[in-house]
């Protein structure tokens, strides 16, 4: 793969000619697709590593893929959140956790697009391949002083810290010392700013290194705050300057997308795999009376059949609600209640289809697939990491949809 390119002096007004500019959706998506064996080859690496190597990263930042959804002021392409969601899927198909890692970072692109115009040339003046890592949860707090906030705190699941330039961070905003905070926001925060620590020791999604990050004492400008009302407003700072209906998007409508995404990819990548194990398996042992082709098993080919047949279902539901969502801003409408609450619903469904995908693999791949060099359980172990996520919890999406459909309160105005 070739380097990635650096722009030193990169900026806004450079925007006609960004390196490794793409002309198209479907090259981006190409790109993705054709990185695939060589992540599948990296993925113990990568697990051994607890962290996506910095070749993996190159990788991607070389074929451009990190400008999906980025500011076009920027070099980035400004495409839709549907490029973004196939782009990740291909990736997850090669490594789940160089999906999570690159979808998430991906995203964060155009979330820095949010911030204030200061804020996006801090992050991009000097390399406009740079990205950032995050932990929204508001693990710190931010004191307000004159010229910004005081901050300090820990931040837990900072997926791609490793491999990140800056992290967004959730924080609890105060007035001062002595009063309790009154509103949350985000913080953008360069790498010489805040410490990592090395905890991440996890089952699944290990290679995403999502370690916490600690801050003792800080201060960010006040340009690199992004308060949570901005955050959802649909009429953030940056979409003074980033005129795409991109940005007019609400932060939690689109927060989910990029983390069902590696989801898609890992069901599908199990399937892959699974199938290339199954097709030139044959069985042997006592249990019958000679070796049969696995392939030739009845069940197999239900389980085959059906687990496909979920994924298309899982990625149908998530480029629907894409579509739906920016056709919803080209109207020049807000999202409803009901439309986010369905968002929610159908995506955090999604992954519970790509789950029962993969389970319905896993529980026949018998004692050839259980080896650590095997594929086909990582993928299922990734997955399973990977559903845990708050955004993507069954129980806790289902509940909200079903409330809002049943015309209760949601309980929450923050999705």
């Amino acid at each position: 793969m070739p380097a990635p390119q650096t722009a030193a002096s990169y900026g806004p007004m450079d925007a006609a000619s960004p390196p490794n500019a793409v002309d198209d959706r479907e090259t981006l998506v190409a790109r993705a697709a054709a990185l695939k064996p060589v992540l599948r080859a990296r993925q113990r690496d990568a697990e051994r590593a607890r962290r996506i190597s910095d070749e993996t990263i190159d990788d991607l930042k070389s074929e451009g893929l990190y400008r999906v959804v980025q500011p076009a002021r920027y070099g980035g392409l400004e495409t839709d959140f549907e490029a973004l969601v196939r782009c990740a899927a291909e990736i997850g198909a090669g490594c789940g956790s160089t999906a999570w890692v690159y979808a998430t970072a991906a995203l964060h692109q155009w979330q820095i697009g949010m911030f204030d115009d200061r804020a996006q040339a801090d992050v991009w003046g000097g390399d406009a391949l740079a990205v950032a890592a995050s932990s929204y949860s508001p693990g710190g707090t931010a004191i307000e002083t004159g010229e910004g906030y005081r901050l300090r705190g820990r931040w837990l699941y900072c997926s791609g810290v490793l491999n990140a330039q800056w992290m967004i961070l959730g924080v609890r905003i105060a007035r001062d010392a002595e009063t309790e905070p009154h509103t949350q926001g985000y913080v953008l925060v360069p790498r010489s700013e805040y410490r990592v620590e090395d905890n991440w020791d996890v089952v699944g999604l290990i290679g995403t290194g999502s370690s916490d990050v600690v801050i003792d004492d800080g201060f960010v400008p006040s340009h690199r705050m992004l308060t949570l009302t901005d955050a959802l407003s649909g009429s953030p700072p940056g979409a003074s300057v980033n005129r795409s209906d991109l940005w007019k998007v609400p932060f939690f409508a689109a927060v989910t997308i990029c983390l069902c995404a590696p989801a898609m990819g890992m069901a599908q990548g199990a399937l892959e795999t699974y199938i290339e194990q199954v097709g030139s398996r044959r069985t042997r042992g006592a249990a019958l009376s000679q070796p049969q082709r696995m392939a030739d098993f009845p069940t197999i080919q239900t389980r085959v059949a059906e687990a496909a047949v979920a994924i298309d279902g899982a990625r149908l539901l998530v480029l629907s609600d894409c579509a739906d969502i920016l056709a919803v801003m080209a109207s020049g409408r807000p999202l409803t209640e009901r439309q986010r609450a369905r968002n929610k619903g159908d995506l955090s469904y999604a992954v519970r289809l790509a789950r029962r995908a993969v389970d319905l693999l896993f529980e026949s791949v018998g004692g050839a697939g259980l080896s650590n060099d095997g594929l086909t359980q990582r993928f299922w172990r990734d997955l399973h990491a990977a559903s845990k996520h708050i955004s993507l919890n069954w129980d806790m999406c289902s509940t909200l949809y079903g409330r809002v459909l049943l015309g209760l309160p949601a309980g929450t105005a923050q999705f």
